[in-house]
């Protein structure tokens, strides 16, 4: 399959259904996914699930045909979040797969790869194998046919994720939770029933054409109707999730949006208060405000790459207990260092329901700074254009400068970093400062610098 498109991206694969991802892709896919985990000595079953878009069980159906062509077994979970799935594969130790295009839309879908107990697959930890396997033709050696069997774990999932979280005291609340159309409708009818809650359901029915609008709450658009729900019942808190349900944006009983640095924080501080003296992980796009709390309140913070293989990986080498992005992942411990949603979704609950204070009044302390959210920019030359903006910079006075992902500029009251793009011509713009002028003047300068030619650079 030398002609594939290129729908491998950095941490799964991803592309436009019929055009790109197909039966027969997925087939090939199946085969190299099992011919690359024999060679990794993993597990001879894979746990397999799919989400709600129209394409999905066809699609499921050929990779699982891939699978066991090669002698391995495949465990159908049927309909599921995508951290439902690394619940499976982490309780059975199995390596898994996601049929699934996450918060991308109708048009499209994808598949999510992982080792046994949840392990990240991504371009360099094993995804460019799976993919050079594919364009080469993995050599189909039939021996005898693996077998394909069905389990229900929706059940043992929720049982899990409610035993991480101590909600057994929390006062009646009122929350609204939109699923977008997506899987949280399958799921969260099953976390969130027999909680102290009066839960308002919005876009429950599965549906992948996505009716009512994208299942992508980063974008703002997507939230307004989950906030003038949360306002008009006067609700105490509003969920968001995003089309496989492994993130959840959070609106206030103000219906305003909260930021996904200050859930960071208020989870950084309640598995503090647990664990003293652990370490938290944060994406260094996320606000200074997080490592400025973990630190009060005696924990070491370690600054990670944007990305869920990067954080997974610095998580199994630090022993970190939980990790946050920017973008709305967050990754336990007890979770197989995976990400989850729902689970940083029960803990807000948590905080919310062991306190008389509404949540904005919760996260007022973690609200320090102002951010300028991800701005993104066509230039002509990523590389050239960032050369320009680290020149101007870098001879200032108390400015630090580091790599770790793209260029960061880092002052004493400010910061910014700047990010190409893995699939396009864009650098990606994050400016933070502790006024809001602070911040405009900032994020303005670096935008003027992006306009010029790239031929600016000397």
């Amino acid at each position: 399959m030398n002609q594939i498109p290129n729908i491998f991206k950095a941490y799964d694969i991803r592309g436009l259904v019929d055009s790109e991802i197909t039966p027969d892709f997925c087939f090939a896919t199946g085969l190299a996914f099992a011919r690359f985990l024999q060679q990794v000595r993993e597990p001879a079953t894979v746990v397999l699930a799919q989400d709600m878009r129209a394409s999905s069980e066809a699609l499921a159906d050929a990779f699982s045909a891939g699978v066991t062509s090669t002698g391995l077994d495949v465990i159908r979970i049927g309909l599921a979040s995508t951290d439902m799935l690394y619940f499976a594969s982490g309780t059975l130790a199995l390596p898994g797969a996601m049929f699934t295009a996450s918060h991308n839309p109708a048009a499209y879908n994808g598949i999510k790869l992982c080792l046994s107990s949840a392990r990240p697959i991504g371009k360099e930890s094993g995804l460019a194998v799976i993919e050079k396997f594919v364009r080469q033709g993995s050599p189909l050696e039939i021996r005898s046919v693996g077998v394909e069997t069905n389990r229900e774990m929706l059940a043992e999932y929720v049982d899990h994720l409610r035993s991480l979280v101590n909600l057994d005291s929390i006062r009646p609340l009122t929350l609204v939770i939109d699923a977008g159309n997506g899987m949280a409708g399958h799921t969260a009818p099953a976390i969130f029933s027999g909680l102290n809650c009066t839960v308002i359901p919005m876009y429950y029915e599965l549906d992948g054409s996505f009716p009512n609008h994208e299942a992508n709450p980063i974008d703002p658009k997507n939230l307004r109707d989950l906030q003038r729900k949360v306002v008009e019942h006067k609700a105490d808190l509003g969920l968001a999730f995003d089309g496989d349900a492994d993130r959840c944006f959070l609106i206030d009983e103000n219906g305003d949006a909260i930021n996904p640095s200050d859930l960071t924080s208020l989870i950084a501080h309640r598995e503090l208060v647990k664990r003293p003296g652990s370490t938290i992980i944060y994406n260094l796009i996320s606000s200074r405000a997080v490592l400025e709390v973990i630190q009060e309140n005696g924990g070491t913070g370690l600054r990670s790459r944007v990305g869920h293989s990067y954080i997974k990986a610095m998580m199994a080498e630090s022993g970190a207990i939980f990790g946050g992005e920017h973008s709305g992942h967050f990754y336990f411990k007890e979770f197989w260092r995976a990400d989850s949603g729902a689970l940083a979704a029960l803990h807000a609950i948590a905080a919310l329901g062991e306190s008389k204070k509404s949540m904005s009044k919760i996260l007022a302390p973690y609200q320090r700074y102002v951010s300028s959210g991800e701005i993104n920019s066509i230039v002509e030359d990523s590389q050239r254009t960032t050369a320009l903006v680290e020149k101007t910079f870098s001879t200032r006075n108390a400015v630090t400068i580091d790599h770790l992902d793209g260029l960061s500029v880092i002052g004493d009251t400010w910061w910014f970093n700047l990010r190409p793009s893995n699939t396009e011509p864009l650098l990606r713009l994050n400016v933070e400062a502790k006024s809001a002028m602070a911040m405009s003047k900032l994020r303005d300068e670096v935008l003027s610098l992006l306009a010029l030619p790239h031929g600016a650079v000397t």
